[in-house]
């Protein structure tokens, strides 16, 4: 079943929440995490921030309770007030009692009363395991309790922790299985940019067993694309389909009820980008560096883990005209909190500027070099989609790797990956190689405007 409630951290917050909670003398430890919600109608809390409630500020730690002071939720609740955001009362079982205590229910019934009437209309609690699992629940205002179905962490590697099958929490289900599967039908993939690269990631989101996949374009089907774009056809050209309503009509024939969902809209919209937040991964397949500086924000507000890919052909001059320099693809994973796209050059202030140069002269975006697949070739149907597909299995293979790990080197090696057909030749960099600037927007959810850009305020009607 598809999770009703989630609620997602950052391995950073995740690491730090693990170090304060099990300070190896074996007694119970706090903290207060600080949540911002998703927009949309799934239930989804993002940890932006922890309050670490100090050893010996506890009136009392032992193995199986603990007494700590409200100075500290008061601080939470101090951070919380502005935009009216959650807090989670954090502690942990340090011999790995499975569940909420009675003594748990009891502090709840007399503390979230009070948190209530401070600040927002929904907060919870939370337990932490040796293991690092994270064990959560909420509470409305009237007292009414519902389970956290799912926790999610988001690192190098990701992480998947859900509360009817704790078992399974410590040891991910296999690569390449069907327990692999199984997981895959409970959780939400988006797929922004439904063409030559994003079709044949977005049939391989469908055919692993995505539960919901989410496709966002808002192009439409040409007859110069029907030779890489999948699922289209010559009826769809004519009839000037759009490219995800093509797709998603082909796709949503693979199982008894629909499960691709087509959102017709430029990723530059409100649209778009509430659609997006409501998944747990995030492909970015698009060709423009201000679809990518989109993809690189949400991934940041919604705490989300975003693979983007591209494909290039640099040509080299030769007496004769042109000659292929290399085929080469590039996949990057971005974790929140980490490095993203622009930090790593993927786009840049100039780029952005071209892009919306070419938008409002295009006269003078003429003057400037525009490449295509083949660079220096105006073709308008190339041959490419070998290349793409080629490009599409490397990126869903980076997401199935860090979800369901079979790499004998960590993941945090492989947060770029790039493939040169005409070397036959493959280079990895790694997370640390790559500058990381702090990003203001990281765990922001429902913030308004939306991922820090005006464009997409409330008043957004979609055309950008």
């Amino acid at each position: 079943m598809m999770p009703r409630a989630t609620l997602s951290l950052s391995a950073t917050v995740k690491d730090q929440l693990r170090a304060h909670l099990f300070p190896g003398d074996h007694k119970e430890a706090a903290a207060v995490l600080v949540c911002a919600r998703v927009p949309g109608q799934r239930l989804r809390l993002i940890a932006r921030d922890v309050v670490l409630v100090p050893h010996n500020a506890c009136a009392s730690r032992t193995e199986h309770s603990l007494t700590w002071p409200g100075a500290h939720i008061e601080e939470a609740i101090d951070i919380a007030a502005p935009e009216q955001l959650s807090l989670i009362l954090v502690h942990s079982h340090p011999y790995g009692f499975p569940d909420f205590s009675d003594t748990d229910d009891a502090s709840d019934q007399e503390v979230m009363p009070c948190i209530f009437e401070a600040v927002g209309d929904l907060h919870g609690s939370a337990i932490m395991l040796p293991s690092g699992v994270l064990l959560a629940r909420l509470y409305d205002p009237h007292g009414d309790l519902s389970l956290v179905d799912l926790v999610s962490v988001v690192g190098d590697d990701l992480q998947f922790w859900w509360r009817d099958d704790l078992s399974g929490a410590a040891i991910r289900p296999m690569a390449f299985t069907s327990d692999m599967r199984g997981e895959l039908s409970r959780l939400t993939a988006c797929v922004i940019g439904i063409s030559g690269t994003g079709s044949p990631v977005a049939e391989q989101a469908c055919r692993l067993g995505f539960g919901r996949v989410i496709g966002i374009d808002h192009d439409h089907v040409e007859d110069k694309n029907l030779n890489r774009i999948l699922n289209t056809s010559l009826a769809d050209a004519r009839g000037r389909r759009t490219k995800v309503a093509a797709f998603g009509e082909r796709v949503n024939q693979y199982r008894e009820t629909s499960f691709f969902e087509d959102i017709d809209a430029n990723v530059m919209t409100r649209k778009a980008v509430l659609a997006a937040a409501q998944a747990d991964v995030v492909f970015c397949c698009v060709d423009t560096h201000r679809g990518r500086m989109i993809a690189d924000r949400i991934a940041a507000c919604f705490l989300l883990p975003l693979f983007d890919v591209g494909v290039a052909i640099p040509t080299r001059k030769t007496g004769d005209g042109l000659a292929i320099a290399e085929v080469t693809g590039r996949i990057d994973y971005v974790k929140p909190g980490g490095s993203s796209l622009g930090d790593r050059g993927v786009y840049t202030a100039a780029s952005l500027q071209a892009e919306a140069l070419a938008e409002s002269d295009p006269g003078a975006h003429a003057e400037q070099v525009k490449a295509g697949y083949i660079e220096g070739l105006p073709e308008q149907a190339p041959a490419v989609i070998s290349l793409n597909l080629r490009a599409a299995s490397a990126c869903m293979l980076e997401f199935i790797a860090r979800a369901y790990p079979f790499r004998h080197e960590p993941n945090a090696r492989y947060a770029r990956t790039r493939f040169m057909l005409a070397e036959a030749f493959e280079e990895f960099t790694a997370e640390s190689e790559f500058p990381a600037n702090p990003s203001a927007l990281l765990a922001d959810g429902a913030k308004e405007p939306l991922l820090g850009l005006p464009v997409l305020g409330q008043e957004d009607t979609g055309c950008v």
